[in-house]
């Protein structure tokens, strides 16, 4: 491959790959509730939903629920947000009388909304990345281009990383969070909750239970991005081998 199409070919290729694994990673996780069980016990969601519900100023008698009535609401309100957020206005918790209530009021549900609507163009993106990886994937097979080499991949990525974590630390990690987060929801759209003011927020020790998924998420992620490449390569090598 000659070098001037291949520094834009192969950095739009494991970008795409990139994208696409993300959504994959993400896909398989969203499964399992993003494993909000082994969540909840490592980051103690018990202690602290016991400790914030009751002073919660919205809604009353969350910390007669239990456990398992933590796991079932995390979970609807997973696969409302997957599902373009049908659903959110059911989702509720018992009381101790026997009737039911809605787990969040109306502010929470828009945030919810809007974080369902997210996702949903997160998909539209991934399954574009996906689509273009595989023909560039296609391409490749086809032309016998080997990759760059395991060092020099690792090196751009680690380059990449360190880059936007410099960026991060200069400015500011709060400061970061708190832009992107007024970048991508709607204005006046709430999206910060007190644990005094939302059940959600409180169900999910955020932004605690955020870190937790993202580490989850990287592990997916680079498994798969691993072993795909390692396919690829292999594809390859086996290619320019036999002369296919």
């Amino acid at each position: 491959m000659k070098r001037s199409l291949s520094i834009v070919f192969w950095p739009v290729f494991f970008s795409c790959q990139l994208i696409a694994l993300a959504l994959v990673s993400w896909h398989l996780l969203a499964q399992f509730h993003f494993a909000y069980p082994l969540g909840y016990q490592l980051l103690g969601l018990d202690k602290h939903i016991a400790e914030y519900a009751p002073l919660n100023r919205n809604k009353a008698d969350f910390e007669y629920t239990t456990p398992a009535d933590h796991w079932r609401l995390f979970g609807e309100i997973t696969d409302a947000v997957q599902d373009s957020g049908r659903g959110l206005q059911n989702i509720s918790y018992p009381l101790p009388n026997g009737q039911t209530t809605g787990l969040m009021h109306e502010a929470e549900i828009i945030h919810l909304q809007d974080v369902a609507n997210l996702i949903d163009r997160f998909y539209q993106a991934g399954l574009i990345g996906a689509a273009i990886w595989l023909i560039l994937i296609a391409i490749a097979v086809l032309k016998k281009w080997p990759p760059p080499s395991y060092k020099k991949v690792l090196t751009g990525f680690i380059a990449g990383i360190a880059l936007i974590t410099a960026a991060v630390l200069a400015i500011g990690p709060t400061d970061v969070f708190y832009w992107l987060h007024v970048q991508i929801f709607p204005a006046g759209h709430q999206w910060f909750f007190y644990y005094q003011d939302s059940l959600m927020t409180t169900l999910m020790k955020a932004p605690d239970i955020f870190a937790f998924i993202a580490v989850f998420l990287l592990v997916i992620l680079i498994t798969l991005w691993v072993i795909a490449f390692l396919l690829f390569k292999q594809t390859i090598n086996h290619r320019l081998k036999n002369k296919i």
